[in-house]
């Protein structure tokens, strides 16, 4: 009898995952990984932040380990979005924001996809080109429509801001936008505080809906204030809007999947609905969120003293990222390279788009043994001041050719 999944065929390589298969496979004791998103020390190591360390030491022993509701742990939720929308934010003083806990920014962006399908079946949603590779299959996989809006400008290796105000002026009214709150991923590229405002003022104007995709509040600039400045000029331009956030990089919980998904509604009433809507829709899903990781959040946001050492030690390492993007370009610079490296300490978070093409990105993985994702994206946090000098040298050799 033949199985019933003799014709299922084998899934393509995820593009992350095949580079680090690649990585550990390669024997070269010099070999550098910079493909993955995760943050590692100057010396290469993964790292626990000491305010998780003590949030830890704060909660073992003191809860039970029964499940969390559907919509996940109330005080998590009120913290996130408070982090998101300011203290001060109208719409959370006048209960208009639904809000659930999620699995990490990957489940909140799934949920925000399954919510459209479900309650804005005809709408489309618009992805930044480029964009982080799994925006494309989470909006795919929930059968929503999806086109893109130009955001990277290849020809400068900035913003295409002009090309974005177009598309934006010329997609239907009443669209959703996906937009990356800091730190947009694969290009570093930000809009201007300026620009933010101009974005925002035509997306009122057309009626759209922005959801925002924020994995990196704090990681961007290492001020949280500042990386979520987009969100809430557009609060303030009295948008309703979505927001994913996750802790994966900010507090170093990759492995723990914890991110919130809120939604602002025009009255208290509706997010109410919402909410309601949201929880439904996760408890076929997953029924309930995981416990750990959201108390460890949830302690160290709602204790002012561990909070200010989150800050703290988020700071440290957006400063030692940002300082890897200014030695490797006064490396390349300095051995002689006559392109323009300013890209390199222009763009902000954790990637650099290098601008180098996916034949020098294989040359520079077989010549150097050195791995990054085919369209040029260095993971910043992968380099250390004890391997920029050879990341510079290997660059210029094979841009140089």
């Amino acid at each position: 009898m033949a199985s019933f999944w003799a014709k299922v065929p084998q899934a393509p390589k995820d593009p992350i995952l095949g580079i680090t298969e690649k990585f550990l496979a390669d024997e070269d004791p010099c070999k550098m990984n910079l493909g993955v998103g995760a943050y590692r020390t100057d010396q290469g190591k993964p790292v626990v932040l000491d305010c998780v360390r003590e949030a830890e030491k704060r909660i073992a022993g003191n809860f039970n380990m029964e499940y969390l509701p559907i919509g996940g742990l109330k005080e998590f939720n009120d913290l996130s979005v408070k982090l998101a929308y300011g203290d001060e934010c109208a719409a959370i003083a006048e209960a208009r924001v639904a809000s659930i806990q999620t699995l990490s920014g990957t489940g909140s962006c799934r949920l925000m996809a399954d919510f459209m399908h479900k309650f804005a079946p005809d709408a489309t949603v618009y992805i930044p080109s480029p964009t982080w590779a799994n925006h494309h299959n989470i909006w795919r996989d929930a059968n929503v429509a999806q086109t893109s809006f130009r955001y990277y400008k290849p020809s400068t290796r900035g913003l295409d801001f002009e090309g974005m105000i177009e598309d934006i002026q010329t997609a239907p009214s009443g669209s959703f936008f996906l937009l990356h709150a800091c730190a947009h991923n694969p290009t570093g590229v930000d809009p201007t505080s300026e620009q933010w405002s101009e974005i925002s003022a035509v997306m009122k104007e057309k009626g759209h809906f922005p959801f925002f995709d924020m994995a990196y509040q704090g990681f961007a600039s290492g001020d949280c204030v500042h990386d979520a400045r987009a969100i809430r000029i557009f609060l303030d331009d009295g948008h309703q809007l979505g927001c994913s956030q996750s802790y994966a990089k900010n507090m170093g919980l990759y492995g723990q999947r914890v991110g919130c998904f809120s939604i602002v509604c025009s009255d208290s009433e509706e997010a109410s609905a919402v909410e309601s809507q949201m929880k439904a829709i996760a408890r076929p899903m997953y029924s309930n969120p995981p416990v750990y990781g959201a108390r460890i959040v949830t302690t160290v946001l709602g204790d002012e003293e561990l909070k200010e050492l989150w800050y703290k030690e988020v700071k440290g390492m957006a400063d030692r990222i940002i300082h890897m993007r200014t030695l490797l370009r006064e490396n390349l610079e300095g051995i002689g390279s006559s392109l323009p490296w300013n890209h390199v300490t222009d763009q902000i978070g954790m990637f650099c788009f290098s601008g180098l093409t996916p034949e020098q990105v294989d040359e520079l993985a077989n010549d150097h043994h050195i791995y990054m994702t085919r369209n040029g994206r260095i993971s910043m946090a992968g380099v250390t001041s004890g391997t920029v000098g050879r990341l510079a040298e290997a660059m210029h050799k094979v841009t140089s050719g």
